[in-house]
């Protein structure tokens, strides 16, 4: 076994504190993984807390991982010691069924094996997140990093970028589209990014008057206050499709009003039920479509990452120490993040020191 640091929650009332424990030793399709830097998404907190009911205890949470090969099983041809690579939300899954076929893994029929909080579906034992020192995966899921890419600012593609673009790629959004997004957070300032990078003009709807200027910074050629009924009226049936980013149950029938007919809203962040209920009239007279998305396959992740390294796209970030990270939790649920929080790894080791 391999022994591990990192920090860890050993209860859904705890604060995450420095945690030492085992990583598995390596198999033969292994690659051993130094992490220097880990994004903190809003999911993260979730698990830590168990609001989804299915937390799993020492919970060591992160899957926006980025750092260095370390190590290598003996049939791993793809990397070598001292690569660039990132690690997302997922570590496995079963490989022969059709999802996984078509590089939809995370769509698995048997489960796709998440990185933290989760069941290793070969031996049984616990997932363990980015938080820490280094981190053991299966090398299918290994992804190559672009060195061009700031490391830090690139850590977040792993769940915000890849959750943005998969719906964009799967809906073919592109050049001549019209795309609404909801929302300017973590995952709304990327989806602003890949529509204006991908051709498309792009409208953001906030309830922040003061995100106008931000949005149009980041290439937004329209900005919508979602709670002035002038605005959203002037907008009615002028988009082609709307990426809904918002995390929190909302009424979604004002955003299939903006769209075409034929247009599709997209989900990507409420999983709790909707309320409002959706009007079927709102599908059904225009023949529109409420959609949802989940995060990206692996091939689909590597696309995203060699694009966003070609066109030098990152995620707008804030780096912290990991001693800090309970204060980025609360400020993450109090929106008061610039749009990402990223712990540089390095200081894991003042946290040994102070210990």
């Amino acid at each position: 076994m391999i022994a591990s640091y990192g920090f860890a929650c050993t209860d859904a009332n705890e604060p995450l504190k420095p945690w030492s424990f085992e990583r598995r030793d390596l198999r033969d399709d292994d690659v051993r993984i130094e992490i220097t830097h880990c994004g903190v998404c809003h999911s993260d907190i979730h698990q830590a807390r168990n609001d989804w009911g299915f937390a799993v205890y020492p919970l060591v949470p992160g899957h926006e991982i980025v750092g260095r090969v370390t190590e290598v099983g003996s049939a791993v041809s793809g990397f070598k010691v001292g690569d660039r690579v990132g690690v997302g939300c997922i570590v496995d899954s079963c490989q022969e069924c059709a999802a996984c076929g078509e590089g939809l893994e995370q769509y698995c029929e048997n489960g796709m094996t998440q990185t933290y909080a989760d069941t290793d579906r070969r031996d049984g034992s616990t997932t363990y997140g980015g938080y820490s020192d280094q981190i053991v995966v299966r090398d299918k899921f290994v992804l190559r990093m672009p060195e061009t890419l700031d490391q830090a600012a690139a850590a977040p593609l792993l769940c915000a970028g890849i959750t943005t673009w998969s719906p964009l790629r799967h809906w073919k959004v592109g050049k001549g589209h019209k795309l609404g997004v909801v929302g300017l957070g973590g995952l709304g300032h990327m989806a602003v990014k890949f529509g204006v990078a991908l051709g498309a003009e792009v409208t953001l709807f906030t309830r922040s008057p003061e995100k106008e200027q931000e949005a149009r910074a980041l290439g937004a050629t329209n900005v919508v206050l979602s709670t002035d009924p002038k605005q959203m009226e002037a907008i009615a049936g002028t988009l082609d499709f709307v990426l809904n980013t918002v995390p929190n149950s909302h009424d979604v029938n004002p955003y299939l009003a903006a769209l075409k007919r034929d247009g599709a809203q997209i989900l990507v962040g409420v999983i709790t039920p909707l309320d409002p209920p959706v009007g079927g009239a709102n599908l059904i007279m225009q023949r529109k479509t409420l959609a949802g998305s989940l995060i990206g396959g692996i091939a689909e992740t590597q696309e995203m990452l060699d694009f966003c390294g070609e066109h030098g796209i990152t995620c707008d970030i804030e780096t912290i120490k990991i001693a800090d990270i309970n204060k980025a939790f609360e400020r993450t649920m109090k929106g008061d993040v610039h749009y990402r929080f990223v712990i540089d790894m390095a200081s894991l080791a003042e946290t040994r020191q102070a210990a």
